[in-house]
Protein backbone atom coordinates (compact mmCIF):
# COMPACT_ATOMS: atom_id res chain seq x y z
CA UNK A 1 0.00 0.00 0.00
CA UNK A 2 1.64 3.27 -1.04
CA UNK A 3 1.13 6.99 1.03
CA UNK A 4 0.78 9.57 -0.79
CA UNK A 5 3.85 11.28 0.78
CA UNK A 6 6.30 8.35 -0.49
CA UNK A 7 4.53 9.07 -4.35
CA UNK A 8 5.09 12.58 -4.19
CA UNK A 9 1.51 13.52 -3.86
CA UNK A 10 1.24 15.09 -0.19
CA UNK A 11 1.22 18.58 -1.26
CA UNK A 12 -2.06 17.81 -4.01
CA UNK A 13 -5.47 19.57 -3.75
CA UNK A 14 -8.06 16.21 -3.32
CA UNK A 15 -9.18 16.55 -7.13
CA UNK A 16 -5.72 16.57 -8.43
CA UNK A 17 -4.70 13.74 -5.73
CA UNK A 18 -8.01 11.64 -7.57
CA UNK A 19 -6.88 12.41 -11.03
CA UNK A 20 -3.19 11.42 -10.17
CA UNK A 21 -4.38 7.97 -8.61
CA UNK A 22 -6.84 7.03 -11.33
CA UNK A 23 -4.05 7.81 -14.03
CA UNK A 24 -1.58 5.48 -12.40
CA UNK A 25 -3.78 3.01 -11.92
CA UNK A 26 -5.30 2.67 -8.48
CA UNK A 27 -8.81 1.54 -7.70
CA UNK A 28 -9.41 2.77 -4.21
CA UNK A 29 -8.11 5.59 -2.09
CA UNK A 30 -8.35 5.69 1.69
CA UNK A 31 -8.21 8.20 3.98
CA UNK A 32 -9.12 10.10 6.88
CA UNK A 33 -10.05 13.41 4.96
CA UNK A 34 -14.18 13.01 6.08
CA UNK A 35 -15.07 16.42 3.87
CA UNK A 36 -13.46 14.27 0.43
CA UNK A 37 -16.71 12.96 -0.36
CA UNK A 38 -18.77 16.07 -0.48
CA UNK A 39 -15.83 18.31 -1.60
CA UNK A 40 -15.07 15.95 -4.89
CA UNK A 41 -17.87 14.51 -7.66
CA UNK A 42 -17.06 11.51 -7.77
CA UNK A 43 -19.62 10.25 -9.92
CA UNK A 44 -18.22 8.54 -12.96
CA UNK A 45 -14.48 8.28 -11.44
CA UNK A 46 -12.70 5.03 -11.70
CA UNK A 47 -11.96 4.25 -8.19
CA UNK A 48 -13.31 4.39 -4.76
CA UNK A 49 -12.84 6.37 -2.02
CA UNK A 50 -13.04 4.18 1.69
CA UNK A 51 -13.52 7.28 4.50
CA UNK A 52 -12.03 6.48 7.94
CA UNK A 53 -13.97 8.13 10.83
CA UNK A 54 -10.71 8.79 12.63
CA UNK A 55 -7.29 9.72 12.60
CA UNK A 56 -6.09 8.38 15.34
CA UNK A 57 -3.48 5.15 14.61
CA UNK A 58 -4.00 3.11 18.21
CA UNK A 59 -7.90 3.70 17.09
CA UNK A 60 -7.58 2.90 13.13
CA UNK A 61 -5.23 -0.06 13.94
CA UNK A 62 -7.90 -1.72 16.03
CA UNK A 63 -10.24 -1.90 12.71
CA UNK A 64 -8.45 -3.19 10.26
CA UNK A 65 -10.65 -6.05 9.52
CA UNK A 66 -13.41 -3.60 8.61
CA UNK A 67 -10.88 -1.87 7.03
CA UNK A 68 -9.82 -4.36 4.22
CA UNK A 69 -13.78 -5.43 3.93
CA UNK A 70 -14.65 -1.70 2.92
CA UNK A 71 -11.41 -2.05 0.42
CA UNK A 72 -13.05 -5.02 -1.05
CA UNK A 73 -16.76 -3.32 -1.07
CA UNK A 74 -16.15 -0.15 -2.92
CA UNK A 75 -16.65 0.36 -6.02
CA UNK A 76 -15.48 2.96 -8.57
CA UNK A 77 -17.38 6.40 -7.86
CA UNK A 78 -18.39 5.15 -4.61
CA UNK A 79 -17.79 6.71 -1.13
CA UNK A 80 -17.56 4.13 1.89
CA UNK A 81 -17.47 5.17 5.39
CA UNK A 82 -15.98 2.97 8.05
CA UNK A 83 -16.61 4.05 11.65
CA UNK A 84 -13.96 3.77 14.04
CA UNK A 85 -15.14 4.00 17.43
CA UNK A 86 -13.44 5.65 20.30
CA UNK A 87 -13.84 2.85 22.60
CA UNK A 88 -13.54 -0.79 21.87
Amino acid sequence: MDRSAERGWELLENGELIQRAEEDGYEVIVTTDQSMRYQQNLAGRKLGVVVLMATAWPRVRLRTAEIAEAIEAVRPGQAVEVPIPRHG
